[in-house]
């Protein structure tokens, strides 16, 4: 039986995910978790076969969460669930020792078998995410310049990408203010831009949003 905990902040899509894993009969949820903080307090009590995490939750989001498991527990597998297309993140988090990335606009069955094959201790890669990669690994000699920034950082200029303003990002990460214009100070400084119009032109150009 492959025990899972779910992690995602809203509950119409654990619920979701608990009817989906139902008609299976090799797969149980253990858990739930609606922020990273509860993922950690789980795992670190709880045994769990994989954790189906959420990339984008309050607090402690899931590039943080994922950092801190593979700390405290390298060989659980993680395997990510997100809102964002896979060339926004997926790269980013497999580097990061997750064990695979799932779009929630997967179906079902794609979701089963992913599950399945990260808790055989295998990665979960689609078609398109191994063209990706295999491009990524090309072009390693001449990485871009955003994979300097932290996740925290990546992330934060992502949403002002898209077009997200510093009191939104901060509500949504549940930061302050603060933090988060200390965030884009940096990505700023570490990209070599002057301001949001050019994070938002260095995204588009790099087809790090839609």
């Amino acid at each position: 039986m492959i025990r899972v905990l779910v992690a995602d902040d809203h509950p119409i899509v654990r619920e979701g995910l608990k009817q989906i894993l139902s008609d299976t009969n090799d797969i149980i949820i253990v858990g739930e978790a609606d922020n990273g903080q509860a993922v950690l307090n789980f795992t670190s009590k709880h045994h769990c076969d994989v954790v189906l995490l959420d990339i984008s939750m309050p607090g402690r989001d899931g590039l943080e969460v994922l950092r801190e498991l593979k700390q405290q527990k390298p060989k659980l597998p993680v395997l990510i669930l997100s809102m964002y297309p896979e060339e926004h993140y997926a790269v980013r988090v497999l580097r990061g020792g997750a064990s695979g990335y799932l779009t929630k606009s997967s179906a079902p069955d794609e979701l089963i078998s992913a599950i399945r094959k990260v808790a055989s201790g295998r990665k979960y890669i689609s078609s398109t995410l191994a063209e990706r990669l295999t491009y990524e690994l090309d072009r390693d000699s001449d990485r871009p310049v955003h994979e300097v920034l932290s996740d925290r950082e990546y992330q934060v200029m992502h949403m002002i990408a898209t077009g997200k303003s510093v009191k939104e990002i901060a509500e949504e990460l549940e930061l302050s203010v603060k933090t988060v214009s200390t965030y884009r100070a940096r990505i700023l400084t570490k990209l070599n831009m002057k301001n949001n119009a050019e994070i938002v032109l260095y995204a588009v150009q790099n087809k790090l949003v839609d």
